[in-house]
């Protein structure tokens, strides 16, 4: 009979029966499992409460609390599904019984089953018997080496729980099941009906293939074609999927040709910016060690020129000798952080602290500035604390405060802090030219001035913003800034605040610094004016110096004769690199090698800024100062390393 359909009846039938089978069977066979699971899971439950009530029962039936047990019975009974609970001791005396149980309850024998399924008039229950057993006794056991052992003797029995339990809600869970197992076949039945003779509609071949080298060419087989057959509709969809084919396989091709022609020319514009980075950092290093020599022996020169008595007008000429100087160092100082930056040397150190303290000594460095250019400088921030690295943060603040400064030709600078929630957001507002949309990203980069054409040194050398960038990226603050032409600029830095620490007790308060007198310093140079600016300067400041410029030159001032040994130094300060292949860490390791000099306090000095150089010295923990160095700076160092030890 079924070779008299039709095709449509045919793909109705093969689509149908299947799919109405597999509903069938994944139906039952759900219902099933689900069925089951619910048995379980009631079968669990029940015997999880029998034993945590046979548990917690155990100390009350020893001894021979009553009230107790009831308390315990009664908080089971608040279960879904309880029935009843009864409690007997080991002679089979009821201690407690609570609820409605669904027999008679006869004396427990001595081994009862530990689970029943009764059937009454009023549905199915499950009763569970479970022993009250003592728990196991530590004992002490004076020839054990622990001196404890656990008891393992087996102990009769305290006495036995019995709970019933109610299985008229899982009936009643059952019967739902069921029903919706028979709806869902019923879905599954006309849905797979109505599924099967939409699919006999379908019954041409060539469509079929024309759906299926569509599907590669959306894999990316571009050279598969549909065979063209038949007429009409059939052949046009043929040959459309054809011609559809073979324009994408010419704009694949002449997609991937620009693809590797762009990769091309983007990797050789990479490597040259990478090899023109490399050479900018290199040629930075080399010219600030270059530079930083002369300059660090001019700083020095001049700091032991101002302490002697001059007249006013050599006093004049030092002052603006020294201004000249300083300004060299700042601009040293900031390729010197952006090498630390490159570098990865800089660890934040976080804590908390006050944020308007330090705003107001910010503004409080800036304010002869701000007057000499007829500004006026403000501060506007509530008492609040900050949760950064301090230092770090302040170094932020500061280059966007000068930067503001520097470039606002009349008006004012405001200071701005207020709290968003579990933040700070601090804002430098100005009133200058302003910043175009277009070049709101660019003035991050090194070296750019967007109102310096001629390079003014007045106005910086381009990486303030720069660092400000790259510092409070390390710091995870998010930077913003919102400018317009002839409406000013406001940048602004978000970070978390902090609640006030509570003050410390019985701090003790920091030390002074202390006068230098016939402090014993090796100072070891290669540099021979650095050497001599370096040891006029540490005399000055009364100390007794011991110079040399080789390794083997110090190492032969720290070897005392036999006859008359010198006492040992008190501080090591040394140049980096001391010529040939010596350099500073060496020469701090050797001398602390030698016996009673194994703490001794040093101090590196470098005019190198190149990242390794700084990440090589990072890791050995030894103290650097970059050249030129300011004798503050290396005075405050030497006393604190000279208090730590």
């Amino acid at each position: 009979m079924i070779e008299r359909w039709g095709i449509r009846a045919r793909v109705t039938l093969v689509a149908f029966v299947p799919m109405l089978v597999v509903a069938v069977l994944m139906t039952a066979t759900h219902t099933s499992l689900r069925l089951s699971d619910l048995d379980q899971a009631l079968r669990a439950r029940a015997h999880a409460h029998a034993r945590q009530l046979a548990a917690a029962t155990e100390y009350a039936i020893f001894a021979g609390d009553r009230e107790t047990l009831g308390q315990l019975a009664d908080a089971l009974m608040l279960e879904d599904d309880v029935a009843a609970i009864a409690i007997f001791d080991a002679d089979g005396k009821v201690l407690v019984s609570t609820g409605a149980f669904a027999t008679s309850l006869p004396a427990t024998p001595a081994h009862p089953a530990p689970e029943q399924e009764l059937r009454t008039s009023t549905g199915r229950w499950l009763r569970i018997v479970e022993p009250i057993r003592p728990s196991q006794v530590l004992a002490e056991d004076a020839f054990s080496a622990g001196g404890v052992v656990r008891s393992a003797v087996a102990q009769a029995p305290l006495g036995r729980l019995v709970l019933d339990m109610s299985l008229v809600r899982m009936q009643r869970r059952r019967s739902e099941l069921l029903w919706i197992a028979a709806g869902w076949m019923l879905v599954a039945a006309i849905g797979s009906l109505l599924l099967a003779r939409r699919m006999s509609r379908s019954v041409s071949g060539p469509v079929r293939d024309a759906a299926e080298v569509v599907l590669s060419i959306g894999r990316g087989q571009l050279h598969r074609r549909v065979r063209v057959s038949g007429g009409g509709s059939l052949r046009a969809l043929a040959e459309g999927v054809n011609e559809m084919a073979e324009r994408l396989a010419d704009a694949h091709a002449s997609m991937a040709r620009r693809i590797d022609e762009a990769t091309a020319e983007l990797r050789a514009r990479k490597d040259e910016a990478e090899r023109a980075n490399l050479a900018k950092s290199r040629f930075l290093a080399a010219a600030s060690h270059d530079l930083r020599q002369p300059l660090h022996a001019l700083g020095l020169f001049l700091s032991e020129l101002d302490q002697q008595a001059l007249d006013e007008r050599s006093r004049q000429i030092t002052e603006r000798l020294m201004a000249s100087t300083q300004a060299m160092e700042g601009l040293l100082d900031s390729l010197l952080d952006i090498s630390r930056l490159d570098a990865g040397v800089l660890t934040p150190e976080r804590s908390a602290f006050d944020m308007r303290a330090k705003l107001e000594h910010i503004v409080a460095s800036h304010s002869g500035a701000a007057a000499a250019r007829g500004l006026r400088l403000r501060l506007r921030c509530p008492p609040c604390w900050a949760f950064t690295d301090p230092l770090l943060f302040e170094r932020i603040v500061a280059n966007l405060v000068g930067n503001a400064i520097r470039y606002t030709a009349r008006g004012s600078v405001l200071v701005a802090c207020r709290r968003r929630g579990e933040r700070l957001r601090v804002e430098v507002r100005d009133s200058g030219l302003g910043i175009a949309a277009e070049n709101q990203q660019i003035i991050f980069q090194e070296f750019v001035q967007l109102g310096n054409p001629e390079r003014a040194r007045d106005k910086g050398l381009g990486l303030g913003l720069a660092i400000v960038r790259r510092l409070a990226d390390l710091l995870g603050h998010r930077l913003a800034l919102r400018s317009a032409p002839g409406h000013g600029s406001v940048f602004a830095v978000e970070l978390p605040a902090a609640t006030p620490p509570a003050p410390a007790r019985g701090a003790r308060e920091g030390l002074a610094l202390g006068h230098f007198g016939g402090l014993r310093v090796v100072l070891v140079d290669d540099d021979a004016l650095a050497l001599g600016a370096m040891s006029g300067l540490l005399a000055s400041w009364g100390c007794e110096v011991t110079s040399a410029r080789t390794v083997d030159e110090a190492m032969d001032a720290l070897t005392p004769p036999e006859t008359d040994p010198a006492p040992a130094p008190d501080i090591l300060i040394t140049d980096l690199r001391l010529g040939g292949t010596s350099n500073g860490l060496a020469l701090i390791a050797a001398v602390r090698a030698r016996p009673g000099l194994a703490g001794l306090p040093a101090v590196l000095i470098s005019g190198d800024t190149a990242p390794e150089t700084l990440a090589r010295v990072q890791a050995t923990g030894v103290q650097m100062l970059h050249k030129p160095v300011r004798p503050a700076r290396l005075r405050a160092l030497m006393h604190r390393l000279l208090a730590a030890d």
